[in-house]
């Protein structure tokens, strides 16, 4: 039998910059053990069907799958969430954006929409923050929605209602205080959409036209009928895609619109308010 030490070796065959901590995150997932056992117990052997479990993993992670799908977990704010390939997988950069919500002057019994949200992690982040906030989530894939709707159930019941559709086209006749996404907004022929987790990612959860901006400016156009006077718009986007994204708020009419740059220094999350009138 092989020990935990051993089988942590087998990352030394992974081309990935992350090497060492996939090997532990999946072979954590396999023995349904924190990564302080392993480090603990490094001589413990491993259970032989457990082993195989393992080297499976490894292999398909060698081949480039995502670890998310492979452990069927991602951890994002104080969350972990269920994710599958119907959905994107949840990035440490969009928690600046749901710390930005957070730090808005919203009324305490706020309306909330989170438009193509995916696992559900901006919505159910939101819910689980601020319990007395009414919080929907829309999404045109029926697929995604159910992943979000069983991390919805899992992490806050009742919590957070769930419509079927392409971004505001479930919210007739509704309006917020804050709206929030995390669209597409990947340039269509982008090369990196055929790099890295991305590939095993829904191509519609990340690409969106020539210069990967339909989507923001089909939200940013259409917001203001959806927002009350004083409330906000926060959008994240591309890293580039800063000043152009500015320009569609103002476009759109709203004032105070500014940036805020995500963990790694670069510009993430663009918002804005709508004017009171």
């Amino acid at each position: 039998m092989s020990t935990v030490r051993g089988l942590l070796g087998l990352a030394a065959g992974l081309d990935s910059d992350s090497a060492a901590l996939d090997a532990e995150v999946l072979l954590c997932h396999c023995l349904d053990k924190p990564r302080s056992w392993l480090y603990t117990w490094p001589e413990k052997n491993v259970d032989p069907a457990i082993e195989a479990r393992y080297r499976e993993l490894m292999a398909r992670r060698a081949a480039g799958h995502p670890v998310a799908h492979l452990t069927g977990r991602r951890d994002f704010w104080s969350l972990e969430l269920e994710v599958t390939a119907d959905t994107l997988i949840p990035r440490p950069d969009t928690e600046t954006l749901v710390a930005w919500a957070l730090e808005l002057p919203l009324p305490d019994i706020a309306r909330v929409a989170d438009l193509g949200t995916g696992s559900g992690a901006i919505a159910l982040a939101l819910a689980t923050e601020r319990p007395r906030w009414a919080v929907t989530a829309t999404d045109a894939s029926a697929a995604a929605l159910a992943v979000a709707g069983r991390n919805a159930e899992r992490l806050c019941p009742g919590r957070v209602r769930l419509l079927e559709g392409s971004w505001f086209a479930p919210l007739a006749g509704e309006r917020f205080d804050l709206v929030v996404s995390n669209p597409p907004y990947v340039e269509a022929g982008d090369r990196h959409l055929a790099r890295g987790d991305v590939r095993f990612e829904p191509r519609s959860a990340l690409a969106a036209g020539p210069e990967g901006l339909d989507d923001l400016s089909h939200i940013a156009r259409n917001a203001p009928a959806y927002i009350l006077p004083g409330g906000y718009l926060l959008l994240e986007h591309g890293c580039d895609q800063g000043e152009p994204v500015r320009a569609l708020l103002r476009q759109a009419g709203f004032e105070a619109v500014n940036t805020r740059r995500d963990l790694g220094g670069l510009e993430r999350i663009t918002g804005g308010r709508r004017r009171a009138q």
